[in-house]
C-alpha cells in the first residue's frame, strides 16, 4: 500500500497499541484492587453488625434480669412488716444491683471489643 502524507507510522501506531494495552492492564488492576477493597469493607460491616446484633442481644438479656430484680424486690416489700425490713431488703437490692451492672458493663465492654478486634483482623486480610 502507497503512503500518504496522512498515515500514521507504524512505529507510533505500535507504541499507541502497547501504551492502550498498558493502560487497560492498569485499569483491571485497579478494579480488581478495588473489588478487594470492598469485600473486606463488607466483611468487615458483617462483622461490626454481626457483634452488635450479639450485643444488643445481651443487652436486652440484662434488661429482663434487671427489670424481674425489680419485681422480685417489690413483692418482697409488699410482704415486709416493718420499716427496718423495708430498708434490710433495699439495702440488699442496691447492693446486688450494683455488682450486677458492673458486671454487665464488664461482659458488654468485652463483646465490643471482641467483636472490634474480630472486625479489625478481617480488615487486615
Amino acid at each position: 500500500m502507497q503512503r500518504t502524507p496522512f498515515d500514521i507510522p507504524d512505529q507510533i501506531r505500535e507504541i499507541t497499541d502497547k501504551s492502550v494495552a498498558e493502560a487497560k492492564k492498569a485499569l483491571e488492576q485497579y478494579l480488581d484492587a478495588t473489588q478487594q477493597a470492598i469485600a473486606k469493607a463488607e466483611s468487615s460491616t458483617r462483622t461490626v453488625q454481626e457483634g452488635a446484633a450479639e450485643v444488643n442481644r445481651q443487652a436486652f438479656a440484662f434488661v429482663e434480669e434487671n427489670v424481674s430484680a425489680s419485681f422480685e424486690l417489690a413483692q418482697r416489700l409488699v410482704q415486709a412488716r416493718t420499716a427496718e425490713e423495708i430498708a434490710a431488703l433495699q439495702k440488699e437490692y442496691f447492693t446486688k444491683q450494683m455488682k450486677a451492672f458492673a458486671d454487665q458493663g464488664k461482659s458488654i465492654g468485652a463483646m465490643v471489643e471482641r467483636a472490634g478486634a474480630e472486625a479489625a483482623k478481617k480488615a487486615q486480610r
